[in-house]
């Protein structure tokens, strides 16, 4: 196997990815739902723009995944104070229950994946790993 690092970050994103859609396949969520569930877990009754900065996720493509959470009811876009401009989004109970599972199922194959390695190795992995997000992102703080 090659251990590049371009091929390491490659590869193991795509593992993790399958890892957490094939856990989460009874939900029929696809790639970018959990993570924007994820998101909204933290940062319920935010505007479209926030979640794609802090998903990564294009503003197009976020709106596709938004909308096609919408029609499955879980989640709900209105505007606040009258600003028509702004959409703030909100997770609704079923989108609630279903970031649990989502957040339950990110827990699960974290412990899985990162079996065999101390707190230590974990540690410096993702302080690295958080230093190589922020050196890819040009920012000091990442939501």
């Amino acid at each position: 196997m090659d251990k590049s690092f371009h091929y390491m970050i490659m590869v193991n994103q795509s593992l993790f990815q399958k890892k957490v859609l094939d856990a989460l396949s009874p939900y029929k969520l696809t790639a970018g739902q959990p993570k924007v569930l994820d998101y909204l877990g933290k940062h319920n009754g935010c505007i479209q723009k926030s979640i794609a900065t802090g998903c990564q996720i294009e503003p197009a493509t976020l709106t596709g995944i938004l909308s096609r959470m919408e029609e499955k009811k879980l989640i709900k876009r209105q505007t606040k104070d009258g600003n028509k401009r702004s959409l703030y989004v909100y997770l609704t109970d079923e989108g609630k229950r279903l970031q649990e599972i989502v957040n339950d199922t990110f827990e699960k194959v974290e412990n899985e994946i990162l079996s065999g390695i101390s707190e230590s190795e974990k540690e410096q992995f993702i302080n690295t790993f958080f230093k190589i997000c922020n050196n890819m992102t040009n920012t000091e703080e990442l939501q």
